[in-house]
């Protein structure tokens, strides 16, 4: 990693190694974003929107203050603006990941958009290249804060409604019984021999 991000003087503002280091915490975060059973999820009695928003928020909250913590002990990396628009972005990031494909893959959104921002040119001044390399941008570039507002907003409001991988499960219908399941009284056919079954149940009672 540091070799990769060197002093950080080439990123606008020099805020390469911040940027790396909230982008692995939100790969880190979207990890717990995916349940162990979705189906148990999905019938559960509580309600689980509040604690999906809890959770995207308050593990964003938790990679930003990591990284200030560090801060107040070391060498000033960035601005407190810079972290928490940066930590809204990608826990937004990694929330939509998580939407859109679980949480065990959630981690190469960011980190892809972490590469995008790595292999844009540094020279280019258009508003599509700010997107891409928001997360290196200094506060203040209206481009990346907007961008990270429509993630922060978009990821978590998805997250939280649908819950992970409402794109990718398969759509569920309720099991309807077939005709030949069901006798003309309504009632459910019992299986052939059920009647000599019980008989003989029934004999081995009185013996």
């Amino acid at each position: 990693m540091w070799a990769f991000t060197g002093d950080g003087s080439a990123a606008p503002g020099g805020s390469q190694l911040p940027g790396v280091v909230l982008t692995a915490g939100a790969m880190a975060l979207s990890v717990g974003l995916g349940g162990q059973d979705l189906d148990l999820d999905r019938s559960a009695a509580i309600r689980w929107a509040p604690r999906r928003a809890a959770h995207v928020l308050l593990g964003g909250a938790i990679v930003g203050a990591v990284l200030l913590t560090v801060q107040a002990v070391g060498q000033d990396l960035a601005t407190t603006a810079f972290v928490a628009r940066d930590r809204a972005g990608l826990a937004g990031l990694a929330a939509l990941g998580a939407v859109v494909a679980g949480g065990r893959h959630a981690w190469a959104f960011p980190f892809t958009w972490l590469a995008f921002a790595f292999l844009a040119p540094p020279s280019a001044t258009s508003v599509p290249v700010k997107v891409a390399t928001r997360t290196l941008l200094p506060t203040g570039t209206p481009a990346a804060t907007w961008t990270a507002l429509c993630l922060a907003v978009v990821g978590t409001t998805l997250y939280t409604l649908a819950g992970p991988e409402a794109l990718a499960r398969p759509a569920t219908r309720p099991v309807s019984p077939t005709p030949g399941n069901w006798s003309k009284s309504g009632g459910a056919k019992r299986p052939a021999g059920g009647h000599r079954l019980q008989h003989l149940r029934a004999g081995r009672c009185f013996r």
